[in-house]
């Protein structure tokens, strides 16, 4: 495929006739698609042929939402030898994973949940992306995480700990706007210096999703729900970002009330703009 990747949406399996039709044309030239590799790690079937036929039409990107690289416990050496054969056969142009902990045991927990920034978990991350590199064969990009209430034992600041994760493994970072918004919101810090403050020559990737505020607490509490669309403010932040370090890859994520195609395009072609503008002005 010749055409670069520009802005992606995240591949839902009601879509993939929709996927697999849609013309290079405009801001999808450059269309790519995520999916995460849990959903496909089977021997067989139908969403194995459609992803083949997906990949050969466009690139695509393995997000990965179960290594749990900030726990306590090593990468499930399982998991990752289905990961690589997913990698080794669909040989997508991004892998990447999250900052956080999902897995005790044989215990899966349904979010990606936080820790604390300290040295010993410092540590077990740096050990646990060395270890997934070497398995999977290819450098990740990490995630930042969505913040929702202050811990105990933070030595060190998001940015910080990030570039240190980094520097340390030769890992990339994959910004979620939508996240650093939330977690500003939450913790009561500035979205506008955290993006300011990510090294450019460090970030492969950028997410965009939407978020909710809180049932109960409303604007108190922000949830990054991924169930709406992107919040103008995560607009403004992505736009800044982007003039800063130029354009990067761009997903829009979308995981719950899941629109018809047609709408995640739209805010797909809105991201494309973006990053096509900025090429045409430098």
């Amino acid at each position: 495929m010749s055409v670069r990747p520009t802005a992606g949406v995240g591949l839902k399996a009601q879509h993939y006739a929709e996927a697999e039709a849609c013309p290079a044309v405009g801001a999808q030239q450059g269309l790519w698609f995520e999916v995460h590799p849990e959903n496909y790690m089977v021997e067989g079937g139908p969403r194995l042929s459609w992803l083949e036929r997906i990949r050969c039409r466009r690139h695509l990107s393995l997000h990965g939402v179960g290594l749990s690289l900030a726990g306590d416990e090593r990468p499930d050496r399982t998991h990752l030898g289905r990961f690589r054969a997913l990698i080794d056969q669909y040989e997508p142009f991004i892998v990447s994973e999250h900052l956080a902990w999902s897995r005790r045991g044989n215990i899966y927990h349904p979010d990606l949940l936080p820790v604390p920034r300290s040295r010993e978990v410092l540590g077990l991350v740096c050990d646990h992306i060395d270890e997934a590199q070497i398995a999977l064969g290819r450098p990740l990009l990490i995630e930042n995480p969505s913040a929702y209430l202050p811990l105990a034992g933070h030595e060190w600041d998001e940015v910080e700990f990030l570039v240190e994760i980094a520097r340390r493994t030769d890992c990339g970072l994959l910004v979620d706007v939508n996240n650093v918004h939330v977690s500003a919101a939450n913790m009561g810090f500035s979205a506008e210096n955290w993006i300011d403050r990510i090294p450019a020559d460090l970030v492969g990737e950028i997410h965009l999703a939407g978020h909710r505020p809180d049932a109960a607490l409303g604007e108190a509490l922000l949830i990054d729900s991924h169930d709406a669309p992107v919040a103008d403010t995560v607009w403004r932040l992505h736009e800044r970002l982007v003039a800063r370090i130029g354009a990067r890859p761009t997903l829009i994520e979308r995981d719950g009330d899941v629109p018809e195609f047609s709408e995640l395009l739209t805010e797909q072609a809105r991201a494309a703009d973006v990053l096509s503008g900025l090429e045409m002005a430098a």
